[in-house]
């Protein structure tokens, strides 16, 4: 067998360098691992994934911390929406850290049922977990009455087949019962045609104190409303005295007396005027037998009427309206177009106890009051230095000339008149000359100060210490960070 014995080393090299080969690219596969584990890339990576894992772990710790430790102090919560919509208002906060009384806010629903009835009854129970850890005083619970049918029983003076019920506030015997209407606003319309709630803002915080407030008070300061002479509708300014805790009666003065126990009467808007019997009648419950302590609010109606007999009392006390209604051309005053209604400035008078003075209160279509006798009445609502006084028979008059009736000083749209007797006991009387600076409108818009303005001075005239709730609904439609 002849064999080329050069072919041999020939193969057998080439397996030799094969399995070189093989040997070196497995060396440098080991090589590559290892220079893989122990290279910067590879430690930086190994680092990286670990703080990645202990960073996650941290948070969950933080978080299930930070809730443990919110769920047992509400206070420690932080509240980032740009309106503050779950932190409790100062007039909430003053109310709550000064209560000496025990109270019990009962939610009429279980908790879970409570809060998925829609974001503004989570918000809600935000306020309420708040308030609750904020007095010792105040307990939350929630009730369901499918649950306990019994507890109805205890308030035979509520109708509780109604099932717009949400919160009872107790304390003691006494109870306020607070319905929707009072905690939130909501489509009317959406209501009616489908039978469901469409909420478009909270009121629940104002609710809830105005309620505590009323259930706190034993002895409630009366007030009455004197009627049967056309009086303009006044459910707004009652049911804000009631809110905060005055029994307000109404008295029809033609056929009956005036309370001996109010201090305050109002006269709201009447379209005609008093008989002499009556006008008699209100000198003689001022006077209060020497005694004086009493007041009267008198708010008078835009329409053009005769009214000899309380022009003449109202002279007594050093004011009188002016025929026309005041307008304002100041433009810092104008509050729109229309010159008849209008910022108008504090003079001083009844500021004491007035949360935020730098709030303005707002007039339309006021009636100006002279005032008569500098003795007794004084200034407490003006307008600018440029506004003045349309006559009544100028109504029609297109070419009305403003600027003729511009005297170059204030108009008066409130006054007060003070007499006092020699124990320096004071009666008062104070004027408004708008009926529309208490309606809805501008009772209800914050930037305004008619309603704060307004219980300050009823609070003053009856020398009650606790001062006025006037405490700002709140919006869910904008809750974004209030941060970059």
């Amino acid at each position: 067998m002849n064999t080329d014995k050069n072919n041999i080393p020939q193969e057998t090299e080439a397996v030799e360098v094969n399995d070189t080969e093989k040997a070196v690219s497995k060396k440098k596969e080991n090589k590559g691992f290892k220079a893989f584990i122990t290279s910067r890339k590879a430690k930086h990576g190994s680092v990286a994934i670990a703080i990645v894992a202990v960073g996650i772990a941290i948070a969950i710790i933080l978080n299930v911390i930070c809730s443990l430790l919110v769920s047992k102090f509400p206070a420690l919560s932080i509240d980032m929406t740009s309106n503050q919509v779950f932190e409790l208002q100062q007039d909430t906060t003053d109310y709550v850290n000064h209560l000496e009384k025990d109270i019990t806010i009962n939610v009429l629903s279980t908790k879970d049922n409570f809060i998925s009835n829609g974001s503004y009854f989570v918000q809600a129970e935000k306020l309420l977990t708040k308030i609750d850890a904020m007095s010792d005083h105040i307990k939350v619970e929630y009730v369901s009455l499918n649950e306990n049918p019994a507890f109805s029983a205890d308030y035979p003076d509520i109708d509780w087949t109604m099932n717009n019920h949400v919160f009872l506030v107790t304390c003691g015997n006494q109870y306020r019962m607070l319905d929707i209407e009072e905690c939130f606003n909501y489509d009317e319309e959406t209501l009616y045609y489908s039978g469901s709630y469409s909420f478009s803002g909270s009121k629940v915080e104002q609710a809830l104190v105005t309620a505590m407030l009323n259930v706190t008070t034993e002895n409630k300061t009366v007030i009455d409303f004197i009627t049967g002479y056309g009086e303009v509708d006044y459910t707004v300014v009652k049911e804000l005295l009631e809110k905060n805790a005055y029994q307000v009666n109404e008295v029809k003065i033609a056929t009956s007396d005036l309370d001996q126990e109010a201090k305050i009467a109002v006269i709201f808007a009447p379209n005609r005027d008093y008989d002499y019997e009556a006008v008699n009648k209100l000198r003689a419950w001022l006077e209060n037998e020497g005694e004086y302590g009493r007041s009267i609010i008198y708010v008078a109606n835009i329409d053009t009427m005769s009214t000899p007999n309380l022009d003449e009392f109202l002279n007594e006390w050093g004011m009188k309206t002016i025929n026309g209604i005041v307008y304002e051309t100041n433009p810092n005053y104008l509050i729109s177009n229309n010159v008849y209604v209008s910022l108008v400035d504090y003079n001083g008078v009844f500021m004491d106890g007035l949360k935020n003075s730098s709030i303005p209160c707002a007039s339309s279509s006021s009636k100006g009051i002279e005032i008569t006798d500098e003795s007794i009445a004084v200034p407490v609502l003006t307008t600018s230095d440029m506004a003045g006084i349309r006559p009544y028979e100028s109504a029609q008059d297109a070419n009305f000339d403003y600027q003729s009736a511009i005297t170059g000083k204030p108009v008066n749209v409130a006054v007060k008149g003070t007499k006092t007797n020699t124990e320096d006991v004071q009666s008062n009387v104070v004027m408004f000359g708008s009926y529309e600076m208490f309606g809805e409108s501008l009772m209800s818009y914050n930037s305004f100060n008619n309603s704060a303005f307004f219980m300050n001075t009823v609070n003053t005239l009856a020398d009650r210490d606790d001062l006025g709730i006037t405490i700002e609904g709140k919006s869910m439609d904008n809750p974004t960070l209030g941060i970059d």
